[in-house]
This record gives structure tokens, C-alpha cells and sequence, in this order.
């Protein structure tokens, strides 16, 4: 099965999701929807709700539910990239031009509020005590994420360890609740739901890793946003914090002021390093790594459509190119 098939074979449900999500988005504050359908109408994949249908199917459960906990995933997800364009001061967001510069950072963040908000009246009007702690917790974990990433923006001397820590909080732990919360619809046993958290977390280490060094090496009209961004940010992700390790005093020198003077002009002569110290090919290796774990953690279930599917997309993962 192939990340296509993996969509045509849900399509009827995430259909579903974006009715949900639809409804949901109603409001008398024309700004609102205006701001939500701008991002959520710009490409998105839709990653974090297919998990979730996928998990829950793999654990027996195609019952309603699914749809809005689906959706108020994915609302947490775009309240997130809402906040985040605000702090990266993003021009652009999957090719489009980014709602901070459309709208101004003011109503971006608080669309981005008003998602996070509605995401927790979604959680408690379905009302599983589990899935609310589940999501709390999440969530909190998301802002402390970022909340390291900004104090650690501009530090040359981001360890991998660290910048690991910071992928789980900020990426992992959202796609990983997801995972969680079709576990939990099922009714699986404690096991199965921990192997799902698990296969998540992997899974969404994986897709950030791949994120981040797509970053130094996708086409932009491909990517959705500019190319090097991370770097002109002051963002050390895998692929340089590992050329850092590698290259030798006087080039880590050069990379260290290029970065805390924000010098436009070296900064095709870093990605050349990166290139150079097998920055890509290293960062690639580590998120196969993690799909490989993540794998594993599928091995309780029996074979079914929903498994061929979860591998399908962990595949998809360090294949794509967007």
C-alpha cells in the first residue's frame, strides 16, 4: 500500500472530518473563519487525523467519535503553525503567504487561541477522562517545547540530545496523542495503548527530522516555504548540529558568527558544509532509525488494512519530499 491508497482508503472519513471541522469553525466574528480557512484551506495533509481514524480502526473502533477528535487534533496542530509564524515572523506557510502577514500578528495569535479553545470544548463535550488528561497534558508539553526552542534559537552549542527533547515536546507529542486517542476509542488494554503512544512518538520524531532537513535540500515551490529558513532563523536542527560536531575549529568558527550576525551572505557557504560533513545523509539515517522503531511497535496487532496503512505511512514519511 502506498500513501495514496492510505488517502482513498479513508477519504469517506476525512471527508467526514472536514465536515466536522466545518461546523466547527462557524462563528459571527467574520475574521475567524476567514484566518482558519485561510491555513487549513492551504494543503495540509491532513497527517494527524488519518493517525488517529487508522489507530482507532486498528483497534476496532469506527464509531463517531472519531470525527471530532479528529478535527480538534487537527485544530490543535494550526493553532500551533499560527503561533509559530508569529514567533518565526514566517512570510510564507505551505505556498501561501503566511496569515501573520496577511492579518498582522495580533489576530493571528488569537485565531490561534480561539482553535486551542474550541479544541478543549471538542475534548470535553466527548468527555473521556482519559483522552482530556491525554490532551492537557499534550498541549502543555507543546508550549514548553516551544518555549525551549525560542531560548535555544541563535545557541551554536544545541547538543543533538537537546535538540531530540525539543522535536518530542514540540512535534512528537501532538502525533503521538493522536496515535494514543484511537487506542483509547478502542478500549485497548494498557499495552496496545502504550505501544501506540510509542509508535507515534517515533513516528513524529521521524517526520520532524525529515521536516527539518528538507529544509536545506527541497525546491521551495515544492516545500510550501522558503528554503534555508531554519538556518537565517538561528534554528540548529540535525543536519548542521552534526556538521558542527564534524567539521574542523576554524569552519565551526565561521558557521558561529555567520549565524549570531545573521549574515545573509555565508549563508550558502554553511549549507555547503552541512553538504559537505554529510549533515543530510546523517539526519536522514537518524529518522529511519525512528521509523524502524516505530515499526516495531505495530508488531502486537494482527494484520488488517488499518496496519498496512500505519506502515504505509511511517514509509511515506522518510520517502516524501515535501
Amino acid at each position: 500500500m502506498q500513501i495514496q491508497d492510505v488517502f482513498r482508503y479513508y477519504a469517506d472519513d476525512l471527508k467526514r472530518v472536514e465536515e466536522y471541522m466545518e461546523t466547527y469553525l462557524r462563528s459571527e466574528v467574520r475574521l475567524i473563519p476567514e484566518i482558519i480557512h485561510h491555513l487549513i484551506g492551504s494543503g495540509g495533509k491532513r497527517f494527524r487525523p488519518l493517525l488517529l481514524l487508522a489507530t482507532s480502526e486498528l483497534c476496532g473502533y469506527r464509531g463517531e467519535r472519531r470525527y471530532p477528535l479528529s478535527a480538534m487534533i487537527e485544530f490543535i496542530h494550526n493553532a500551533s503553525l499560527l503561533h509559530d509564524d508569529v514567533i518565526d515572523h514566517a512570510e510564507t506557510r505551505r505556498g501561501r503567504t503566511s496569515a501573520n502577514r496577511v492579518w498582522g500578528n495580533a489576530a493571528s495569535v488569537l485565531v490561534g487561541d480561539f482553535l486551542y479553545s474550541k479544541s478543549f470544548r471538542l475534548m470535553t463535550e466527548d468527555g473521556n477522562l482519559a483522552i482530556i488528561k491525554l490532551i492537557s497534558t499534550t498541549t502543555n508539553t507543546m508550549s514548553e517545547g516551544e518555549i525551549v526552542q525560542l531560548v535555544k534559537t541563535g545557541d551554536v552549542k544545541v547538543t543533538e540530545k537537546e535538540y531530540l527533547a525539543i522535536v518530542e515536546k514540540k512535534t512528537s507529542i501532538l502525533i503521538s496523542a493522536a496515535c494514543a486517542i484511537g487506542a483509547i476509542l478502542g478500549n485497548s488494554p494498557d499495552d496496545r495503548v502504550e505501544a501506540l503512544t510509542r509508535f507515534g512518538m517515533r513516528l513524529g520524531t521521524a517526520f520532524q527530522i525529515t521536516d527539518d532537513t528538507l529544509d536545506y535540500v527541497a525546491r521551495e515551490e515544492e516545500f510550501g516555504k522558503a528554503i534555508g529558513q531554519d538556518l537565517r532563523e538561528g534554528k540548529l536542527t540535525l543536519p548542521l548540529i552534526r556538521t558542527m560536531k564534524k567539521c574542523t575549529a576554524d569552519e565551526r568558527a565561521f558557521i558561529r558568527k555567520g549565524i549570531e550576525e545573521k549574515d545573509e551572505s555565508v549563508m550558502a557557504e554553511i549549507m555547503a558544509l552541512i553538504h559537505r560533513y554529510d549533515g543530510i545523509s546523517y539526519a536522514l539515517a537518524k529518522a529511519k532509525n525512528c521509523i524502524d522503531e516505530a515499526r516495531g511497535f505495530l508488531a502486537p496487532f494482527p494484520d488488517s488494512e488499518a496496519k498496512t496503512a500505519l506502515q504505509a505511512i511511517a514509509d511515506y514519511i522518510i520517502e516524501r519530499r515535501l
